[in-house]
């Protein structure tokens, strides 16, 4: 009868006492003993050690590990009660092959206000359970996902992120990196691969910071009714006797009245009214 348990009711040393290693990489760690035995092994599928009734001390060793569950234990039998073993904990991980951002059902702009979803998929990576994908907008965290897929094989996922752009986010840089926690024993820092940059670019109307502004009329004063929009605006002026599209008038070649300017794009249109002032009052 074979007893596992603690290494207090056996009377094994493991060290280190879990081990995390690369897919394919090299791997170690030491069974010992203090007390007598009539024999001791590491029993694995890879790397197994035969009985010895001679030492203390025994080395299991694969130089080149290629089993995704391995579960190697000690075991030992003392000459004052059965045998018992201990089991060697053993993570094997591998870092995605890629990781991919793109958006959902959707190319070009986005439009203020609307909802996109974005995707980020992480291709061929094991553990999925100590993996987190986690979702940045230029150096902001937005959002993390963890999972919970017991598998050990290299698996593939997906994770998706609903954003809303507002004018803000326009030429934004949206990307996801994958992190592999593989605790303490594992590699520091922790193991991360990030996807390209998705630049987006929104749309959105004009919107001038205030509806009303008073000049007073003077040779360098400026009636500016240049605002921000995607895309760019046109401008239009009322009272007006001549045409004009720019977005900057002269104050000074004009007749003191109201003028109003309004900005138009694809996305909508907004209006200011300039109310232009003689030096003396209206």
């Amino acid at each position: 009868m074979c007893l596992t348990g603690a290494q207090s009711e056996c009377p094994l040393q493991l060290d280190p006492q879990r081990v995390v290693v690369r897919y394919g990489g090299s791997v170690a760690a030491n069974c010992s003993t203090s007390v007598l035995h009539k024999g001791m092994g590491w029993e694995a599928s890879e790397g197994a050690v035969p009985k010895n009734q001679s030492q203390s001390l025994i080395t299991w060793r694969v130089s080149e590990l290629r089993e995704w569950d391995i579960q190697p234990y000690c075991y030992i039998n003392p000459n004052d009660r059965r045998q018992c073993q201990v089991q060697l904990p053993v993570t094997v991980y591998k870092t995605p092959d890629s990781v991919f951002i793109s958006t959902v059902n959707h190319s070009g702009p986005m439009m203020e206000g609307q909802q996109y979803e974005l995707q980020c998929d992480v291709h061929n990576v094991a553990p999925v359970q100590n993996l987190t994908v986690k979702w940045y907008k230029g150096q902001t965290l937005l959002n993390q996902t963890n999972f919970t897929d017991t598998i050990k094989t290299p698996e593939n996922e997906t994770v998706t992120l609903l954003i809303r752009p507002d004018r803000a986010d326009d030429g934004a840089e949206y990307w996801c990196e994958a992190e592999l926690d593989l605790g303490a024993e594992g590699p520091q820092p922790h193991p991360t691969n990030s996807s390209n940059l998705l630049n987006v670019e929104v749309y959105y109307k004009p919107k001038h910071s205030n509806s009303t502004e008073t000049i007073i009329k003077d040779d360098k004063v400026m009636l500016d009714c240049t605002v921000k929009a995607n895309p760019a605006p046109m401008y239009t002026w009322d009272h007006l006797k001549e045409k004009n599209s720019s977005s900057v008038l002269k104050s000074s070649a004009l007749s003191p009245g109201r003028y109003t300017c309004t900005a138009t794009n694809t996305r909508g249109r907004d209006s200011k009214v300039f109310i232009v002032k003689s030096t003396g009052g209206l």
